[in-house]
């Protein structure tokens, strides 16, 4: 795992600038703090700051191959067979990101199709000066891409783009109400003027400061539900977990994983207690509010069913208070999901171990875990309703202008996905597969963990487990109402102790009890910050923080303070003051 980033530049243009080139490596180094490298040929740039997983001695990067220049971000889970179907290539390391320059050199831009793993990659061929970008089809690792004067910049992270004065720091109204309503944005669009996201799974042929092609590799299988058995599924499904999870595992550094209470991560730890001699480390958060939802103690009971080490964390108001503004500023491509809060305290207890963390994002969308799937297959007249047909801010009238269009980017995707032949049930799993996915749950694992530099895994987005699981009939995912059918009965027989058939009791942070707390204290200081005045009227928000009466009160309060707090950061380039209030309050 690693940041990388880049300049492609026009011939006309002047070479890149040495300065530019440091500060992009600078503001990408919590990614990598292993370690730095770049290579700067004409007019392309490629720089790398590296986390060291695989190859501890001879991996740094950039990589080197004939006319050929690689830096990555990421893992290649099938390194091993890509090598083993090249036996005429003499490998000069043994990092699993070698593998894709040599198959890029003897295929081109369909290179990608091969590769089993997450990453984000560029390689420079120098003959031709081109730029190949490539991104995994789940946009588990994240790549991003501006135009810039003289040409394209690319890197790992959106901040990276705007710290080294490459792009301006504008916010793009449109996704920003898709931010306040959805609490994500969509689409190839950020929030940020003039900076792009490659999509999941795209490749980018790109020469003399443009991008020249782009082909893409979908995640999903098209088709209607396949017609197998129960006990056919299951025996498929135990394979493609065991291969998927011993893949997720090769590490020449210690890792460990994030148990919850939930059917997904009691999975994972079930498969490592198999596949590992000494005991799995697994880290559980949990919160200093009565009330709330806490998975500690069922997590423990799972953890000692399988002997693992097991370690718990408490999540303290204080705790939140002190270090939010830090949590916020990780999120440059904003996702307003109080589980950033929970994630960036778990990975930075997780550092003090490991480097590395298996997660279980993405079993939700695989498996068709979400109650919203449920409704999504009802007819209108039994009940049913789109997802994502509410947004935060539909009942609390607090915003200067009522949004309109934030839910364009959604019901465009949802117009794709029902061109693919799937039924209504994968439509909506491939609808949240192509935006919630990627620009929330993903964006989160990455951001929040990169922050302490670890690299978090996810085991249930992996090619083997989508072919197994995928299109599977409706009835083995959904059934009585109760979503992820077949993962449950697998579970049922590898951890019973799991309780995979017991109600789900949710996830749930705290956050608008914490603010409720503080209110009358936070309401003025968000109030007056200049991008929440910008788009809401100050008396109003006060008053919002000073009586929460409902959940949503409180869910709108969050991503108030979450919008302010990320304008302070990445709009107006002012780094924490040190805790929430203090933030705010420096003007």
């Amino acid at each position: 795992m690693c940041g990388i980033a880049g300049l492609i530049l026009s011939s006309g243009a002047p070479p890149p600038d040495p300065a530019t080139v440091s500060r992009l490596i600078e503001t990408l180094r919590h990614r990598g703090p292993d370690g730095s490298g770049h290579a700067v040929v004409g007019r392309v740039a490629l720089a790398q700051n590296r986390l060291a997983i695989i190859d501890l001695v001879t991996g740094d990067q950039p990589l080197f191959a004939g006319p050929a220049t690689l830096v990555a971000n990421g893992e290649i889970y099938n390194d091993r067979d890509l090598r083993a179907g090249m036996p005429d290539t003499a490998f000069a390391t043994g990092s699993d990101c070698e593998s894709p320059l040599h198959l890029w050199l003897r295929e081109g831009s369909a290179y990608a199709e091969t590769l089993r793993g997450m990453y984000a990659i560029a390689i420079h061929e120098r003959a031709q000066r081109t730029v190949t970008l490539s991104r995994d089809p789940f946009g588990i690792k994240p790549l991003y891409v501006a135009q810039v004067a003289g040409g394209l910049a690319f890197a790992s992270e959106a901040q990276a783009l705007l710290e080294s004065g490459l792009v301006p720091r504008s916010v793009r109204p449109a996704a920003r109400e898709e931010l306040l309503q959805l609490q994500f944005t969509t689409g190839a669009e950020t929030i940020f003027e003039g900076i792009q996201r490659v999509l999941p799974g795209e490749t980018l042929t790109c020469a003399d400061g443009n991008v020249l092609d782009r082909r893409r590799i979908h995640a999903l299988p098209g088709g209607p539900p396949e017609q197998i058995d129960e006990a056919t599924a299951l025996a498929r499904l135990d394979r493609a977990l065991m291969e998927s999870v011993e893949l997720h595992q090769r590490s020449d550094v210690p890792y460990g994983m994030f148990l919850s209470g939930g059917v997904d991560s009691a999975t994972l730890i079930a498969l490592m207690a198999r596949l590992n001699e000494e005991p799995v480390l697994a880290f559980t958060a949990g919160f200093d509010v009565p009330e709330a939802a806490d998975e500690r103690e069922h997590a423990e009971t799972v953890a000692k069913a399988v002997g693992a080490r097991h370690e718990r964390i408490e999540v303290t108001e204080a705790m939140v208070w002190r270090h939010l503004p830090e949590i916020v500023a990780a999120m440059d491509d904003p996702a307003a999901d109080y589980a950033i809060i929970p994630t960036w305290f778990l990975a930075r207890r997780a550092r003090q171990d490991v480097k590395v963390v298996l997660s279980g994002e993405g079993g939700d969308e695989i498996f068709a875990g979400y109650p919203r799937y449920a409704s999504a297959m009802r007819p209108w007249w039994r009940g049913g309703r789109a997802m994502w047909a509410r947004g935060s801010f539909d009942k609390v009238q607090v915003l200067r202008t009522r949004p309109t269009a934030w839910r364009d980017g959604i019901a465009a995707t949802e117009a794709r996905a029902s061109e693919s032949g799937l039924s209504r049930l994968g439509m909506a799993q491939a609808v949240d597969i192509a935006e919630w996915l990627p620009n929330d749950l993903l964006l989160k694992l990455d951001r929040c963990l990169m922050a302490h530099a670890v690299e978090g895994r996810t085991p249930f987005l992996d090619r083997g487990i989508v072919d197994a699981a995928f299109r599977l009939p409706d009835g083995l995912k959904l059934r009585d109402g109760m979503g992820k059918y077949i993962l449950r009965k697998w579970l049922e027989q590898a951890l019973p102790v799991a309780r995979p058939f017991a109600p789900k009791q949710g996830f749930t942070v705290p956050i608008g009890t914490w603010i409720k707390a503080s209110g009358a204290r936070l309401g003025p200081l968000v109030a007056a910050q200049a991008g929440v005045a910008e788009i809401a009227h100050p008396d109003r928000v006060e008053a919002l923080f000073r009586d929460i009466r409902r959940w949503r009160h409180g869910f709108a309060c969050w991503k108030l303070l979450f919008y302010a707090l990320w304008h302070e950061r990445h709009v107006l380039g002012r780094r924490p003051a040190g805790d929430v209030f203090e933030t705010l309050s420096a003007r």
